[in-house]
C-alpha cells in the first residue's frame, strides 16, 4: 500500500472494510518515509505510542494477516514461533541479527544468482528469498 494514499479507498479496493482500527493501522504502517520490519507485538506498541490508541492484540493480528493476504505486507518467518512482517513487499533478502533480533534488508544485488536444481513436482517457484542469520563474533583476535 503506497504511503500517504487514501487508505479508505485502498482498503475497499481489495475487499476490506475500512474500519477505524484498520485505518489507524494503515497510518502507522504506511505514513512514513521508509519501509520497516515489525512483529505483531511491536505494532501494538507502536499504535499505542504513536497514535495514542488501544487496539486489541487479536484485532492487530487479524488485520496484519488480512493485509498480508492482500499483498500489502510480507511475512518473514524466523522460526516456528517468531514472524516479522515487512512493509516492503518486493522480492528481497534479509539479514537476521540473532543478538538484537533485528531484521535488516539485504538487496538482491548483494547476493549472487541462486541456482535451484530441484523443484517439487506440480509446483512452480514463485520467488527465492534468502535469510542470512548473523551473530556477534565473540572470539578474541590473537
Amino acid at each position: 500500500m503506497p504511503k500517504n494514499c487514501n487508505f479508505i479507498e485502498k482498503l475497499r479496493e481489495v475487499g476490506l472494510r475500512p474500519t477505524k482500527q484498520r485505518i489507524k493501522m494503515c497510518e502507522v504502517l504506511y505514513n512514513r518515509e521508509d519501509t520497516f520490519h515489525f512483529t505483531i507485538n511491536d505494532l501494538v506498541k507502536m499504535i499505542s505510542e504513536e497514535m495514542n490508541e488501544k487496539i486489541s492484540l487479536a484485532t492487530v493480528y487479524n488485520t496484519v494477516h488480512a493485509f498480508e493476504k492482500k499483498g500489502y505486507l510480507k511475512e518473514i518467518s524466523i522460526n516456528s514461533d517468531k514472524s516479522y512482517f515487512d512493509t516492503n513487499t518486493s522480492a528481497h533478502h534479509h539479514f537476521f541479527d540473532e543478538d538484537t533480533h533485528q531484521l535488516i534488508d539485504c538487496d538482491k544485488s548483494d547476493i549472487d544468482k541462486i541456482n535451484i536444481r530441484k523443484n517439487i513436482t506440480g509446483k512452480k517457484i514463485n520467488s527465492v528469498e534468502v535469510l542470512v542469520r548473523v551473530a556477534s563474533d565473540n572470539q578474541t583476535q590473537k
